[in-house]
């Protein structure tokens, strides 16, 4: 499967339009094609492809520093740099950019990095659909929803915006700024607001439709909000009874059998295209986890499964993240959560891909697994890579609660075969609760993870409590008095009664007379320090919990 060439600098900006990019400074008219998205750390050495579109995340929008960074980055053949917006435009940052060829671009105020990245990683990754590099639909590139939102914004005579079923913005049209303040909401949010999505639901525009094969009007007075003043014209894509998403036209005026034969025949296309994107992600993402299955396993087509994903002899550092849910952050790796865990492959990949373009992410056997290539060779790369996984999970939040763990990097497949194993450990420790970490380390909780196999192994052999604690465990069994738990919070609490006695929530009096029957009962020597080891041991492996 070829590529077609990916985007250019002149089209991400006349696809994204003024709606969320500025040229500031430099030539955007380059035919070559971005190589790549690369967010710029002013803590590491850039290590850039030819071509790369930076992302100066944090960087000062005035002063010397961009003028210095500008130049960097034409050494590294940048294509260019996207800063928040507003830019002071000195003379100095001007001949800089014309001196290093790197287009200067600013970001407007109230559209998010995330997003700025998703849309053109979405973009650039439209290269990986198609047979041959000439396909298309509808005389138009296959795949290409941003082609697709023009041409059918021409057709229309009116700005554009592709959806999903839940009002996701995948694409929309050039001249957004024709529309309203809630459509430039929208398109900057990628997401219709909350507040217009329950108004529509509320007057049944979701429901007309999805149930019917016709344009739906939504004015200005029906939503009622001041920040929509051009009448909404929408139509469900469809592709036999599945409803694949909406387009929604922001035009005014009546929707005559003209537009509404041109609606029928956009939405048509669109759906056309939705489904091709869907069968092409599909096929990579089975292939990618293949491949990522292969590596990680160790086995005879190791090696070139590392190439075919692009890095063989490669140092990696291996990164695996797993789904909480629930309020006790139980752990899940059903069926049921197969979405979820793609959203969370999706979304890993995208922000650790943002920082190495190399990285390859996949989800295998209910965990999502990343092989995170380092690239300079200074540092700590596991440590780096914990800083890009704990900025990860700060990101998606409740909204998509994960764990994450890191391994020690590998040069080659024994190292991330081992890496593999320590950080599926890893994650064992944290979705079993023992920790109340998001990001860890083996370093962080072998201990824990030591005990926890300890644990496996008593349970194969059919280990039980002996002695002490067995005695006190039968006790406890038949009086209800609370020996066993009482000494194991004394144990926790290192001999100190209070803090022991507030975990139970008793009075330190009721403690001290548990332990002395403690004492009585199990026939233990409380001050014996290897009587003390050995019943701690117990209680953490063989007990019951």
């Amino acid at each position: 499967m070829s590529q077609r060439p990916r985007a250019s600098l002149g089209r991400v900006l006349d696809d994204l339009g003024t709606t969320l990019l500025e040229l500031v400074a430099g030539d955007v008219d380059q035919r070559e094609e971005i190589s790549g998205l690369v967010i710029h750390d002013p803590l590491d050495e850039p290590v850039l492809a030819p071509r790369s579109l930076v992302l100066g995340v944090g960087v000062d929008p005035s002063g010397g520093t961009l003028s210095r960074l500008l130049g960097t980055l034409g050494d590294h053949d940048a294509v260019g740099l996207v800063v928040r917006a507003p830019v002071a435009l000195t003379p100095e940052v001007r001949e800089a950019a014309a001196r290093s060829g790197v287009a200067l671009i600013g970001l407007r105020r109230g559209a998010t990095w995330a997003q700025l990245t998703a849309l053109i990683r979405s973009m650039l990754a439209e290269g990986d659909i198609g047979e041959h590099e000439h396909e298309s639909l509808g005389g138009l590139p296959s795949g290409d929803l941003f082609a697709v939102a023009n041409a059918v914004a021409a057709l229309l005579d009116a700005p554009i915006t592709i959806e999903d079923r839940n009002s996701r913005v995948l694409a929309f049209s050039g001249r957004q700024d024709e529309a309203d303040a809630s459509r430039v909401e929208t398109v900057i949010g990628r997401q219709v607001p909350e507040r217009y999505a329950t108004r529509l639901t509320e007057l049944g525009v979701f429901r007309d439709l999805y149930r019917y094969q016709r344009p739906v009007v939504v004015t200005p007075q029906d939503l009622g909000h001041d920040g929509m003043t051009v009448q909404r014209v929408a139509i469900a894509v469809r592709a036999g009874d599945e409803i694949l998403g909406s387009i929604w036209a922001a035009m005014d005026g009546e929707v005559d059998s003209e537009r509404t034969d041109a609606l029928l025949d956009a939405s048509k296309l669109v759906a056309l295209h939705l489904l091709r994107i869907r069968a092409g992600a599909d096929v990579r993402r089975r292939l990618r986890a293949d491949l990522m299955a292969t590596v990680l396993e160790g086995g005879a087509g190791a090696r070139d499964a590392l190439a075919r994903l692009g890095l063989s002899g490669r140092t990696l550092v291996i990164v695996s993240a797993a789904l909480l849910t629930g309020d006790d952050h139980a752990w899940t790796a059903d069926h049921a959560r197969a979405a979820e865990l793609e959203r969370l492959a999706d979304a890993l990949s995208v922000h650790l891909s943002a920082a190495v373009p190399s990285a390859a992410v996949a989800a295998v056997g209910g965990t999502v697994h990343g092989l995170l290539p380092v690239i300079v060779p200074t540092g700590d790369p596991e440590q780096r890579a914990v800083r890009l996984a704990s900025d990860f999970v700060d990101r998606v939040g409740g909204s998509l609660p994960a764990i994450v763990a890191v391994a020690p990097a590998g040069a080659d497949i024994s190292g991330i075969v081992h890496g593999k194993a320590q950080a599926d450990r890893v994650l064992r420790v944290m979705r079993e609760g023992h920790t109340g970490l998001r990001v860890a380390r083996l370093d962080d909780v072998q201990t824990l993870a030591l005990v926890l196999e300890l644990r496996d192994l008593a349970a194969a052999r059919g280990e039980r409590p002996v002695g002490a604690i067995a005695r006190l465990m039968e006790y406890d069994e038949r009086n209800n008095a609370g020996l066993v738990q009482s000494l194991e919070a004394w144990l926790d609490a290192l001999g100190d009664v209070g803090k022991a006695a507030a975990a139970l929530f008793i009075h330190p009096n009721t403690l001290r007379y548990r332990l002395r029957r403690a004492a009585e009962v199990g026939e233990i020597d409380l001050d014996d320090p290897e009587q003390r080891f050995a019943a701690m041991l117990q209680l953490r492996i063989l007990a019951p919990r």
